[in-house]
């Protein structure tokens, strides 16, 4: 069963850039479809981006398209969020998972399996 571990958040102000990464380990993510989701206190966990396997898809929420790029390392069983132009909108606790082989959705947390324990990212005004 593979466990994902994210890294990467911390603070930093509106305008500003972070890269996310998220390391998978106890079996190889290669073959899977991985997504990048948010939460904040209270609401539902957000979708932000996902990626295929062979990084040919990729999908963005509305608020972060242009400023936001998924991409992966297959080798390395890594796959990062670089975030550029951050807005305090932003801040959230960031999670990476793996979207379950039977999913039809790629945009909803249920679709989703094998959360990680998340890094929390700060953008102040």
């Amino acid at each position: 069963q593979v466990q994902l571990s994210e890294s990467g958040g911390g603070l930093v102000q509106t305008g500003g850039s972070l890269r996310l990464s998220c390391r998978a380990s106890g079996r190889a993510i290669t073959i899977d479809f991985m997504g990048w989701f948010r939460q904040t206190p209270g609401k539902e966990r957000e979708f932000v981006a996902g990626i295929s396997w062979n990084s040919e898809v990729t999908y963005y929420a509305d608020s972060v398209k242009g400023r936001f790029t998924i991409s992966r390392d297959n080798p390395g069983n890594l796959v990062f969020l670089q975030m550029d132009n951050l807005k305090p909108e932003d801040t959230a606790v960031y999670y990476c998972a793996r979207r379950k082989d039977s999913a039809f959705s790629s945009s909803h947390y249920s679709a989703y399996e094998a959360w990680g324990q998340g890094t929390q990212v700060t953008v102040s005004s």
